[in-house]
């Protein structure tokens, strides 16, 4: 078989391997409060008043922090379609679960008004949370497994379709469930300090004493993670120092959260959040969290690209849309800025009790 050498990745490739790791980014630290809200949207609202009032912190934002998602897949299919192409094949099932989550975190938000019934609603609500917690759980997951690097090699007969080599069960090694762990914790904490940034009285006293029960756990665990990924998969002095800024960031939320700093709090996690992810996109740079255990052409960020042409088209693409996109999203974000309460909501039609016959 013949074995050639990846060379030099050129400019634009750099460009949209950056491009992407930002969307996923926005993703994680979106979709973090996002996911971490619906987990709790059960045990912190204690009747349909309080859970109204907390799903309507995310009810504006939800679908469109999911838009990063979409696009960062999307962005990976068209510049790196080998990357795209290797991870759809190889985790078909981890994938498949995370449509699944999201399947369902989207039906519990459009349907749980569209009955009064307590039981319809109650239904839904522990849908969310489940939905948010199989998404939450498997990210974390499989950018473990990014980290680690996932073992490739070439397709029998292929000399450019590169196959995932190991089985569905060496996904879940140690440091993978640990991640997978993390991401809910850490998830969980920057929800519970976003609830308390966006309501007042009740529901928000609750999710305050949450916060900071959990951003305990969160700081153990994340401190655990942190230390085993730059021990056993380090990237140098840069990554020790991302994980120790983002270690402070997750105390000083703690801390901020105590001292009803709500908004310092929800920053400091948000920072945790994007300097973990920075650590794991430098760490899958340049083969992309893959390891080549074959011979060939190996898969990396030069052999799994599109051609030049294809990026240059989607660079022209980008700088007209994703400004847009970004202006919008900020603007959403300053119109549902203020804190909301169950004073806030109206009073809906009577919801028929869990005990009535159906």
């Amino acid at each position: 078989m013949l074995t050639l050498l990846a060379t030099e990745p050129t400019t634009l490739q750099v460009v949209w391997y950056c491009l992407i790791a930002v969307l996923w980014i926005g993703f994680l630290v979106l979709e973090g409060y996002d996911y971490g809200v619906a987990m709790l949207l059960p045990f912190l609202g204690k009747n349909e008043k309080e859970r109204r009032v907390i799903v309507n912190t995310i009810g504006p934002l939800w679908d469109g922090n999911e838009v990063w998602l979409l696009t960062a897949g999307g962005a990976m299919f068209a510049a790196f379609p080998g990357w795209y192409a290797t991870l759809f094949s190889g985790l078909y099932l981890p994938l498949f679960l995370i449509l699944v989550g999201l399947i369902i975190r989207g039906v519990s938000f459009e349907y749980r008004a569209k009955h009064p019934d307590a039981r319809w609603r109650n239904a839904f609500d522990w849908m969310a949370c489940i939905g948010s917690f199989i998404v939450s759980l498997v990210f974390g997951v499989g950018f473990a497994n990014f980290i680690i690097g996932m073992p490739v090699a070439l397709a029998e007969g292929s000399n450019h379709l590169h196959v995932f080599t190991g089985g569905f069960w060496s996904l879940f090694s140690p440091f993978a469930l640990l991640g997978g762990v993390v991401m809910v914790a850490l998830f969980l904490f920057h929800g519970a300090n976003f609830i308390t940034l966006k309501t007042r009285d009740t529901v928000h006293e609750r999710a305050k004493a949450f916060a900071q029960k959990e951003g305990l756990a969160a700081i153990v665990l994340g401190a655990a993670y942190l230390i085993w990924a730059n021990v056993a998969f380090g990237i140098g002095a840069l990554g020790w120092a991302l994980a120790a800024v983002a270690a402070v960031a997750l105390v000083a939320a703690w801390v901020a959260i105590r001292a009803d700093r709500d908004g310092w709090a929800f920053a400091s996690t948000t920072v945790t959040i994007l300097l973990v992810a920075v650590w794991i996109f430098i760490r899958m740079w340049p083969n992309l969290g893959f390891i080549n255990s074959g011979t060939g052409i190996p898969l990396d960020r030069v052999t799994a690209a599109s051609t030049e042409l294809t990026l240059s088209i989607m660079t022209g693409a980008a700088v007209v849309f994703v400004p847009i996109v970004l202006a919008y999203q900020g603007w959403s974000v300053w119109v549902f800025r203020k804190r909301i309460s169950t004073k806030n909501i109206p009073d809906d039609v009577a919801t028929i009790p869990v005990s009535a016959s159906a």
